[in-house]
């Protein structure tokens, strides 16, 4: 629960407060939700594609019923000739495959654009994770590329290529 000083706090950031989705409910993490978090990011579906922050102080948790399924999280551009904004998320695997991690990137992608003024969005999941990508697409990103040995796999040392997706204001679905 945020006090009103923490909602201020935020307003004066542009940080959201609460974001309502379909089915998802996005909200800023609080110090309890970090044990969750950790535990979902450990989770072999998850850490796949995910190594463990440092933090989660700068994301959005996900909860579906009051329970904590994930984090999602954006960066905002915010040089004027260059503006956007990105995102990146993860979600507990006992909850993928069922529309909420759509919902999710959906209902934050809605406010980038809607209260923030973004007109361009982006997203750069793993190249092999088809999953996410077809996710992705279902909220109107579309492939722009692929970026080659993008991202550290922190398990094996290698580099892995990611698939950059943009999305602009008037494709969201």
């Amino acid at each position: 629960m945020t006090s009103d000083s923490d909602d201020d706090r935020q307003r004066e950031s542009g940080a959201p407060g609460k974001l309502r989705g379909t089915a998802v409910l996005l909200r800023p993490t609080t110090e309890a939700d970090a044990p969750t978090l950790d535990r979902i990011v450990r989770e072999p579906e998850v850490a796949a594609w995910w190594s463990v922050p440092d933090d989660y102080q700068e994301m959005l948790a996900i909860l579906l019923d009051d329970e904590v399924i994930g984090a999602i999280q954006y960066s905002e551009e915010t040089d004027p000739e260059f503006r956007h904004a990105a995102i990146d998320i993860f979600l507990t695997s006992s909850r993928h495959g069922r529309g909420l991690g759509t919902d999710a990137v959906r209902t934050l992608a809605h406010w980038l654009i809607h209260a923030r003024g973004h007109h361009r969005l982006t997203i750069d999941p793993a190249a092999a994770n088809t999953a996410a990508i077809r996710s992705y697409r279902k909220v109107g990103f579309k492939p722009v590329g692929i970026m080659r040995a993008y991202g550290r796999d922190y398990r094996t040392g290698g580099w892995a290529d990611a698939l950059l997706m943009d999305l602009l204001a008037d494709e969201l679905t």
